[in-house]
């Protein structure tokens, strides 16, 4: 600091002291300095509040002369402001709220810029109040120069009301509103209307039901839309999805993303408690399939189905549980599907497939104990385990597939479709090539370990061969890469006759993973038959003069007789569906033996044993649900119902007189016994149902409506049978390997 400014403030700030000046050092000058802008500061700062005061209050009364000189019209009218010496950008600011800034002297001014407004000021800049009424909507709000004061007009009769909001509030207007009667028509949630719903599948026209605004059950189909359509729940949420609500349903309050979330959960919990009341209730036997597999992220699933049959004759399939589970071995499997089982109240177990590793013979073990502790097992648990027909079908042919020559074809095969179908630019070069060949087969890459893939794979690149030729021409670097690992080479002319001939192999096993791997319809009583059907086509390719076939049938042969070659290794409920299929019956149980195994002493053996264990089992369910039949099993046939019935109507009749009923009931034994030519033993309705002929439903069978006519026609007395029968038509040997759920499983091992 210069000498002549610490003297200015030295006279100016500090006091004299006997005449003479003090002296300070340079850290008490800077002190004095500071206060000093301090005190500068806060001076400006007074005034600039005392201007901005002044301002609010000019602006204010500048406003209220404004509205005095209006019209009735919410418009500002320019050319009268301009004539007040306004200026028109500050009427616009006035109008949509903007800052504006004024000076004493000269009135309103809009060269200062508005950076220049003090900070202070903006923070207390007022507040848009808008009105937060439901009825402010139905009105036109304007002042009345004429009565001084605020008016609303009406939308409908155009009637105008008082509606200052700090004078006569909002109840002049919703009185006003819930009066008039140009309004339109306000229909009570309560009233219900005719509307015509969306055309279902099947359906040739839509009904045309009652309707009215239920804000629950909306909410409801909008939980369900979001679990069957697959939807996350973040879509409530989305702009698009409200504004479609917006219009389509205005009165329906979108809830948000957390309460969706918790309505899933219990819709979840109320279907659940439905379908476990439903099975308790209609379903007399349940089958259960089970799942286990490690995703891509290693973790281990076990999806477990249920499989039953209602009292309607409606085929049912539930998955009852989807859970991690710690690994593969028996106990971990075991206990989790103890575990369900329990949560679920399900004890009538038939039985349970699983795939054909060893840990689950491990657990079947484990379960059947627990089945008949639970005392609901059927003869011990005889026949609870069944092994997964898909999975056996895919060994055998995996077997088939090991040759060195067909593994080598079908790997450089696999490599060309791969090659084309990991770019999108060689896809469609490729796709040029196929332009004139006429297929609509596109290509598909295959999971090695799902032979029913790769045989799709091998179908759809033989036809398009020449595109394969065409596309080698146009990229340079389609050899060249195959010829690389992890590629085997490009595919050459003995590969495809392979393929062909392997296509011709194939067929025949993919055709029959169509009919009995199916989960909507009944399979149980053809799976021995399409067992047999595999078994009398290996032998015949034993026999065959290719060398290459005939070894592939060796040793998938091999593979067949290690789990279907003797009836010791069958589970025998593939018998018992066919013979409870009144087309086929014993006969063809006896006839199938006859052509698999030969030998007159080992068919006997085995046509006895599965004769003896359908006549226990029948007579187990007899023990168990006679007394749902017990007018038809204490009697032999119709004739002797109709009497029992007679008699009982007698008993009801003649109560009083024992002793005539007691030689009533003497003469029906004796007629009994003259009926049957005085033998003791009376049939069953089992051997009677096997002595009868076999019953012909081909036009029924074509329309695959056979079960359904055996339900509304039961051929012959198969009242009995038909209750023994529904627990084994629902039979799903397939269970979880269907068609849907391999194609889940493979599109997650393809990713």
């Amino acid at each position: 600091m210069s000498e002549s400014s610490r003297d200015e403030q030295e006279e100016r700030i500090l006091p004299r002291r006997e005449g003479r000046r003090l002296h300070l050092t340079n850290e008490e000058w800077q002190m004095i300095e500071i206060a000093n802008r301090n005190v500068k500061v806060e001076n400006e700062r007074k005034m600039v509040t005392q201007a901005e005061s002044e301002r609010r209050r000019l602006i204010k009364k500048q406003r209220k002369m404004s509205n005095s000189q209006s019209q009735s019209s919410p418009t500002v009218d320019l050319s009268d402001a301009q004539d007040q010496g306004i200026n028109m950008n500050m009427v616009h600011n006035q109008v949509s709220g903007d800052h504006v800034d004024f000076d004493v002297d000269k009135g309103m001014d809009m060269s200062e810029d508005e950076d220049d407004i003090p900070l202070d000021s903006k923070k207390r800049k007022k507040r848009v109040v808008t009105s937060r009424s439901p009825w402010s909507d139905h009105f036109h709000k304007f002042y009345c120069e004429k009565d001084k004061v605020q008016k609303a007009r009406c939308k409908y009769c155009t009637r105008e009301i008082k509606a200052d909001p700090k004078v006569h509030g909002t109840r002049p207007l919703k009185n006003h509103f819930e009066s008039c009667k140009n309004k339109p028509h306000d229909v009570s949630t309560n009233q219900t209307r005719l509307s015509f719903q969306s055309i279902r599948l099947g359906e040739k026209e839509a009904p045309l039901v009652n309707w009215r605004f239920d804000q629950e059950k909306i909410r409801e189909a909008l939980s369900y839309m979001l679990v069957v359509d697959e939807l996350p729940f973040k879509t409530v949420e989305n702009s698009g999805f409200r504004h479609f609500m917006s219009v389509a349903c205005p009165m329906f309050a979108i809830p948000s993303r957390r309460t969706i979330t918790k309505d899933i959960f219990h819709m979840y919990v109320n279907e659940r408690a439905k379908l476990k009341s439903f099975i308790k209730n209609h379903a007399q036997r349940v089958c259960i399939t089970t799942d286990t597999w490690t995703s891509i992220q290693k973790v281990n699933y076990m999806c477990l189905t249920a499989h039953f049959i209602d009292d309607e004759w409606n085929l049912h399939k539930r998955i009852l549980n989807f859970c991690p589970i710690i690994g593969h071995k028996s106990e971990e499997v075991s206990r989790g599907v103890e575990k369900c089982l329990l949560e679920w109240g399900i004890d009538r177990i038939f039985t349970i497939t699983v795939d054909n590793a060893s840990s689950n013979d491990g657990a079947m073990v484990y379960l059947k104990k627990k089945l008949e502790n639970w005392g609901q097992n059927i003869l011990g648990g005889k026949y609870v385990h069944m092994r997964c027909i898909a999975h056996i079908m895919n060994l055998v042919v995996q077997d088939g597939l090991k040759g060195k020559d067909e593994h080598e074809a079908i790997s450089r095969i696999r490599g060309a479709v791969r090659y084309v179908r990991n770019s999108p630019a060689r896809y469609k070069k490729f796709q040029e090539c196929a332009e004139f060949i006429e297929t609509k087969k596109l290509l598909s890459l295959d999971v090695p370990t799902r032979w029913n893939s790769t045989y799709l794979m091998l179908e759809a690149a033989t036809c398009l061969k020449r595109a394969f030729d065409a596309y080698e021409d146009i990229d340079l670097a389609y050899k060249n890469d195959l010829s690389k690992k992890p590629f085997d080479g490009v595919p050459i002319e003995s590969d495809w006759d392979r393929a062909k001939m392997l296509l011709k192999f194939l067929k025949h096993f993919y055709n029959l993973t169509l009919c009995i791997f199916g989960s909507s319809y009944v399979t149980s009583n053809i799976v021995f038959y399409e067992v047999c059907e595999v078994d009398l086509l290996l032998r015949r390719w034993l026999h065959s003069d290719d060398i290459e076939l005939s070894d592939m049938a060796r040793k998938m042969k091999e593979k067949f007789d290690k789990y279907w070659g003797s009836i010791e290794k069958m589970n025998m409920v593939l018998y018992y569906g066919v013979i409870l299929d009144p087309r086929h019956k014993l006969g063809f149980v006896e006839f199938s033996f006859d052509k698999l195994y030969g030998g007159i002493g080992q068919n006997d053996v085995m046509k006895e044993r599965v004769r003896d264990g359908l006549h226990e089992l029948f007579n187990d369910y007899k023990l168990r649900y006679g007394h749902a039949f017990q007018g038809t099993l204490e009697s032999p046939g119709s004739s002797s119902s109709r009497v029992s019935s007679s008699s009982s109507s007698s008993k009801e009749m003649f109560m009083h007189d024992q002793e005539s009923e007691t030689r009533r009931f003497s003469l029906q034994q004796k007629y009994m016994m003259y009926m049957t030519g005085g033998k003791d033993h009376v049939k069953s309705e089992l051997e009677k149902y096997l002595g009868e002929d076999v019953e012909e439903y081909r036009e029924k069978l074509k329309k695959g409506l056979f079960a359904s006519a055996l339900a509304r026609d039961p051929p012959g007395d198969v009242e009995q049978l038909m209750y023994l029968a529904r627990k084994y038509i629902d039979e799903e040997i397939n269970g979880n390997k269907d068609r849907e759920w391999d194609r889940g499983q493979d599109r997650d091992r393809q990713i």
